[in-house]
């Protein structure tokens, strides 16, 4: 499918199939609040990107829109339940950063259901050369649909993310960004394409690529 007709498809899913995201209690009441931005210089950008402006919108929600070679999939992020993140998210696709990527890690086990991405060069390697603080409660859950930052610690969040498609038994230690809205069949269609390693935790059998990422 060429990409006009994916972006068509983005819009007509999100149309016929978006649903209300659960909210998260309102825990920044102020409308902007003050991130904190570290370079990693022993990390660089792997793409292109400078760091974002310390201030953040605490309040509403932004739609994401991606278009993959499996298909397009909205996700709709909460600014009040992490305003620096969502900043961070919104600042790396409008700088581009997530076009014409790869996905390098795909489960399927027991205990976890996720599609990574976000790393540029492989799983894990490749971030925006900054990193920024967690924001978690300690009661964070990582149903079907959920979107949160993926990260090697505290204090370590990048552009890496991950894509709950079934289900995901972890500890809280990852910020919640949002839920995908329209599109979870394309999560379907990729974990049905199969993983390539026997322990369900890999490479996709076959590349996940996304072609474009914007905001509305």
């Amino acid at each position: 499918m060429k990409l006009p007709a994916l972006l068509a498809a983005v819009l007509v899913a999100t149309t016929l199939t978006t649903t209300t995201a659960s909210a998260a209690p309102d825990r920044h009441p102020r409308p902007v609040v003050k991130c904190e931005f570290t370079p990693t210089p022993d990390n660089p950008a792997a793409k292109p990107v400078r760091i974002p402006s310390a201030n953040a919108r605490a309040k509403g929600t932004v739609d994401v829109y991606f278009v993959t070679n499996y298909g397009p999939f909205v996700v709709r992020m909460d600014r009040a339940n992490a305003p620096c993140g969502v900043h961070n998210f919104v600042h790396l696709v409008r700088s581009r950063f997530y076009d014409a990527t790869q996905c390098f890690r795909l489960t399927n086990s027991a205990r976890l259901g996720v599609l990574q991405c976000g790393d540029i060069y492989r799983q894990e390697e490749g971030g925006p050369g900054y990193k920024f603080p967690d924001e978690v409660t300690g009661q964070e859950t990582y149903e079907r649909g959920t979107v949160a930052y993926g990260n090697q610690g505290p204090g370590t969040n990048g552009s890496e993310f991950f894509v709950v498609h079934s289900f995901a038994h972890i500890a809280p230690n990852y910020t919640v960004l949002g839920h995908v809205i329209a599109g979870m069949s394309t999560f379907d269609r990729m974990v049905a394409a199969g993983i390539a390693d026997p322990d369900q935790d890999g490479p996709p059998a076959k590349p996940i690529r996304i072609y474009k990422v914007w905001t509305h």
